[in-house]
């Protein structure tokens, strides 16, 4: 969290966790097999608390309040030092209260060069909580930056054990632009480079224009979405919202593909699709297992390629 960060703008940065947050466990919701589908939902769980854990932190330290209690919300105050001024203001209205009622009894008194005139100054409490808060949110920044230090860099450990597994398969990789298409852009950089092309067994739906027009990627998103739409008893049991707009954000959208579109690709191309994974596990999705004439595809799969966090690479054959 950087220390000079405002109410507004943590408030936006929240936000926006959360939004990617939601899309990650979306794709990962879709990624899910029947086997996975537990151990999904439980990291799905556990990355929700986390956020929340995190954010609720952040705002109990722009707040200045003690990170033992971050539940506290930014709209609650820290009565404490309220109380305190209460408390003080109630006995010098006692001790005035006592001096008034004196007087009235002995008769005016004289006032002395030496009395004060007014109210005694009191102390900005104000100004002592602020700096107080200051302070330990210094501290907690500075405590926050020194445990981030020390952590070690997953991404860089996963793209070395990648290639590791490359080399043992014969591998090379050619990275894929993260940009939401990259599942299907590794799809269609693997099949042109098998010189396979990207005619699809079901032609896709493409109104007022020609397949050459076309990015590969979309060819390829069409591709996947027609499959879906016309098997619709094997995939909608694994979706979370209506077909039909499942399939338009296929479509149309950047939308993230996952190990559905993947299985309805390789059915589509009647390919063997191999998705290598940094801890050297590699997923065989197939129609026909039985078949070893079938060509192979190879993409690699990255849980922490970038900011965006899941990524797919093409991975071809080295020369």
């Amino acid at each position: 969290m950087d220390a000079s960060e405002t109410p507004e703008s943590l408030q936006s940065r929240h936000r926006k966790e959360q939004r990617d947050l939601v899309a990650r466990i979306t794709q990962k919701k879709k990624s899910a097999t029947k086997k996975t589908r537990k151990g999904v939902h439980d990291e799905c769980e556990r990355l929700e608390q986390e956020l929340k854990e995190r954010q609720a932190q952040e705002i109990a330290v722009l707040n200045g309040n003690n990170t033992e209690n971050p539940t506290l919300q930014p709209e609650q105050h820290d009565t404490r030092d309220e109380e305190e001024d209460d408390q003080a203001n109630g006995v010098e209205k006692a001790v005035e209260s006592l001096n008034i009622s004196e007087n009235k009894a002995n008769g005016p008194v004289e006032s002395s060069p030496t009395q004060q005139i007014g109210p005694k100054k009191r102390p900005n409490r104000a100004k002592a909580r602020l700096a107080r808060r200051a302070a330990n949110q210094d501290a907690l920044v500075a405590q926050a930056a020194a445990e981030a230090a020390s952590l070690p860099d997953v991404k860089e450990q996963e793209r070395t054990r990648m290639k590791e597994h490359l080399s043992k398969y014969g591998l090379e990789e050619k990275p894929i632009r993260a940009d939401g298409h990259c599942l299907y852009a590794a799809i269609a950089d693997q099949m042109e480079a098998a010189g396979l092309g990207l005619k699809p067994r079901i032609q896709p739906k493409i109104i007022n224009s020609e397949d050459s027009t076309l990015p590969a990627y979309k060819v390829v998103r069409l591709a996947a979405a027609e499959f879906i739409e016309q098997n619709p008893d094997e995939f909608v049991g694994f979706m979370e919202k209506p077909l039909e707009e499942y399939l338009r954000e296929i479509r149309e959208t950047g939308e993230w593909g996952g190990h559905m579109e993947l299985m309805a690709l390789a059915r589509q191309y009647g390919v063997k699709i191999n998705v290598l994974h940094g801890d050297g596990s590699v997923d065989k999705i197939e129609e026909d297992a039985g078949n070893k004439d079938k060509e192979e595809i190879w993409l690699g799969y990255y849980r922490h390629w970038s900011g965006l966090g899941e990524h797919y690479n093409s991975l071809r054959k080295k020369s």
